[in-house]
């Protein structure tokens, strides 16, 4: 038996461990532009499955914005930032983006991945020390283990176990990380106490705000805004294909950090910029989000209805006030089944299992936006009740 087959043949097994378990995932084909309105692998189901929390991924102004910029900047950008790739039109979103968050500077990057990739190791390396909530996201994760430092980890927004860790620590450098919004249960982190640690303890903060622009504070400028915190302490990323509807992210943070990390986060250096008419839609996406206060309410009225539904129909839930609701269900068999009970009923709302969440707490991500009517939910609601009967014992 050769090498080569060997080595198939054992990720073959891992597969099939992965089908055992309930774990095995597939890519579904959506033939619909991003809206609540989905057709998948050729069926039309209603979706709450995406982040558009504000339902611009297909609003007609970014469109027309990304139009008009296209004869002008054509579709690629050529090269990285650092090269020629940087054009007028990510300048002006760079220096629009600041703005609108009240940071000083910001710098773009291709993906919120390769931003939080991008900034840990910029600023620490072996002597420092990262600490990280559990439940932060898998780039953030990713990030301070590319960075060398030692990794911390508190139980998720235990402060005062945050305050042993760094009373204890010795390192030379000390950065606090941490979502905004949780990704999969919708809660938010304490970010005023986060950043009362930071000071007390010489400490950075770097605030992964994906799930936040656009939807929290004062005109959707973030939880920073909503929480009123400023500080040269404070590092904000932020993506830029969720609320505002387009793509790619941003780091903001004090004029010294967004140069070092153009000098030298690997992320930005080594990536072609994104084309130059994303950049153009997103300056647009910044004034809807600016506007977009009707938006918001909308949102807020959704997450309502749809959280008395589920308490009246007995689901289990989560402490989340944000357009992020899971429906606990425990086992991923049971999950799936009411996944698939769902989209029998022209319902896509997609199960989540381990290792995205922990063992025991699958559950069904439901992701609501701006996009929804108030018929939606409520036909996602009879469906949950109808579809709850199809479930296996657990």
């Amino acid at each position: 038996m050769s090498a080569t087959f060997s080595a198939l043949h054992d990720l073959e097994s891992k597969l099939h461990e992965l089908d055992r378990r309930a774990q095995r995932r597939r890519r579904r084909i959506q033939q619909k532009p991003c809206g609540p309105e989905a057709r998948i692998d050729g069926r039309v189901m209603l979706s709450f499955a995406s982040n558009d929390y504000l339902g611009l991924a297909n609003a007609p102004e970014l469109i027309e914005a990304a139009r008009e910029a296209l004869p002008h900047w054509g579709l690629g950008s050529g090269a990285s930032h650092l090269v020629s790739g940087h054009t007028e039109a990510h300048e002006a979103m760079e220096q629009q983006l600041a703005r609108f968050t009240g940071m000083p500077a910001a710098i773009s990057f291709s993906t919120g991945y390769l931003a939080n990739i991008a900034v840990m190791p910029a600023l620490l390396g072996r002597e420092d020390e990262i600490f990280a909530d559990r439940l932060n996201h898998a780039s953030l994760i990713d990030g301070a283990l590319l960075s060398r430092a030692r990794l911390t980890r508190y139980a998720h927004c235990d402060l005062a176990m945050l305050g042993r860790q760094l009373e204890a620590s010795r390192a030379r450098r000390k950065l606090i990380v941490t979502d905004s919004v949780f990704s999969m249960d919708g809660d938010l982190a304490p970010l005023p106490a986060l950043l009362e640690l930071a000071e007390r303890y010489d400490a950075w903060l770097l605030i992964d705000d994906a799930h936040g622009f656009g939807v929290l504070g004062p005109q959707g400028r973030g939880a920073l805004a909503a929480a009123g915190l400023s500080s040269p302490r404070l590092i904000l990323m932020a993506t830029l294909g969720k609320a505002a509807g387009v793509g790619g992210a941003f780091v903001a943070a004090h004029p010294v950090v967004v140069e070092w990390l153009m000098q030298t986060a690997r992320p930005c250096i080594f990536t072609t910029a994104t084309p130059p008419l994303l950049a153009a839609a997103v300056c647009r996406a910044l004034e809807l989000i600016e506007a977009g206060d009707a938006r918001r309410a909308r949102l807020q009225q959704l997450i309502a209805r749809l959280r008395q539904g589920l308490e009246a129909l007995g689901y289990r839930t989560a402490a989340s006030a944000t357009p992020i609701q899971p429906v606990i269900i425990g086992e991923n068999a049971q999950a799936l089944s009411l996944s698939r009970a769902l989209e029998e009923r022209g319902l896509y709302v997609p199960a989540i299992r381990p290792p995205t969440v922990p063992q025991g707490s699958a559950r069904l991500r439901v992701s609501l936006t701006a996009a929804h009517s108030e018929a939606d939910v409520d036909r996602l609601l009879e469906a949950m009740r109808e579809a709850r009967t199809d479930m296996p014992s657990a």
